[in-house]
């Protein structure tokens, strides 16, 4: 009997693996700028949180990212049309291209935007054997009319788990948007700015030391086992 079966009876020592700095090292990093989805909660003429994610999404084509912002105009509810749809197709498509996320959402009664749950809600946890969003980087923002509020971001960020993301620490919380942005709808200076700059700049670092690994780093103990059990299963069938 091997030391980690006397220690650790219930592990599956087929599938068990120790974590390694070799895992981390890629031969052949990638190069291509990074690719950066945008998605904001509003779906009103002077948008507060498309005018954000428009904001960012300049900072992060000044640092080198490719960028795509989602328009989310004429996506239907969930649930509401097949996934055919050609609003649906584009949303995924933009899903699988992106190695990194940005949500951007308004707080409305405490919560963040249906317009943006509804986003999200489109993207599937898995196609086929692809997963979406799993191991890519996220990074969160949202604004308020009133004072500076973080119950959008906090639901954004379990969002983010819930679909297996990298979600970044640092965060943007705009309040008071309305006196933020100037009649041709830029930001103006000031430390709501700053932070925005350095969320942008944290969304992409995170990006690169992540995305040519991000498939070891989301690699788990218990898939890999129901993956065994399933092709055991399998080629047992077969034999009978």
């Amino acid at each position: 009997m091997s030391k980690l079966s006397m220690t650790t009876p219930n592990v599956d020592v087929s599938c068990f693996q120790v974590p390694s700095q070799s895992g981390l090292i890629t031969q052949a990093p990638s190069t291509h700028p990074a690719r950066i989805l945008m998605l904001y909660g509003s779906l009103r003429e002077r948008s507060y949180s498309k005018l954000l994610t428009l904001e960012a999404a300049r900072l992060l084509e000044a640092m080198g990212a490719e960028v795509k912002v989602f328009d989310p105009l004429d996506l239907p509810q969930p649930d509401s049309a097949p996934d055919s749809h050609p609003k649906v197709k584009e949303l995924r498509e933009l899903a699988a291209w992106s190695e990194g996320m940005v949500w951007c959402s308004p707080e409305r009664h405490g919560a963040m935007t249906g317009i943006l749950k509804s986003q999200i809600d489109w993207i599937p946890l898995s196609v086929g054997a692809v997963r979406p969003t799993q191991g890519k980087t996220l990074a969160v923002m949202e604004v308020s009319g009133g004072s500076q509020s973080f119950n959008a971001l906090n639901q954004m960020r379990i969002l983010g788990r819930w679909m297996r993301m990298i979600t970044i620490p640092n965060q943007s919380s705009v309040a008071k948007a309305f006196l933020e942005f100037d009649e041709a709808g830029r930001m103006k200076p000031s430390a709501y700015y700053d932070r925005v700059v350095d969320v942008m700049e944290e969304l992409l670092k995170f990006t690169l030391l992540t995305r040519d690994v991000s498939d070891y780093l989301v690699d788990r103990y218990s898939e890999r086992k129901e993956s065994a059990e399933e092709l055991s299963k399998r080629v047992n069938q077969r034999s009978l």
